[in-house]
C-alpha cells in the first residue's frame, strides 16, 4: 500500500469514528431525556446539552476535519 493510500485509510477511519461517536452521544442524550437513566421522569436540561454536543460532533466535526486536512495538504 502506498503512503498516500495509508494516509487516506487513516483519515477515513477518523472520519467514521467522529460520526459514530456523535451518533452515540446523541442517542445517550435522548436516553437521558426520555428514560429514568439519571432521575425519574428524565433529565431534560442535561439531556439537551448532551444531544446538542452529539449533533455538533456528528455534523460539524467531519466538516472541520476536512477543512484542516485541506490546509495540511496544500502546504
Amino acid at each position: 500500500m502506498t503512503p498516500d493510500e495509508e494516509l487516506w485509510r487513516k483519515r477515513f477511519g477518523i472520519f467514521a469514528l467522529m460520526r459514530l461517536s456523535g451518533l452515540i452521544m446523541f442517542l445517550v442524550g435522548m436516553a437521558i431525556i426520555f428514560s429514568d437513566l439519571l432521575r425519574p421522569g428524565g433529565a431534560l436540561g442535561l439531556g439537551m446539552v448532551v444531544v446538542g454536543c452529539g449533533l455538533v460532533e456528528a455534523l460539524l466535526g467531519p466538516v472541520l476535519l476536512r477543512q484542516r486536512w485541506e490546509k495540511t495538504d496544500s502546504r
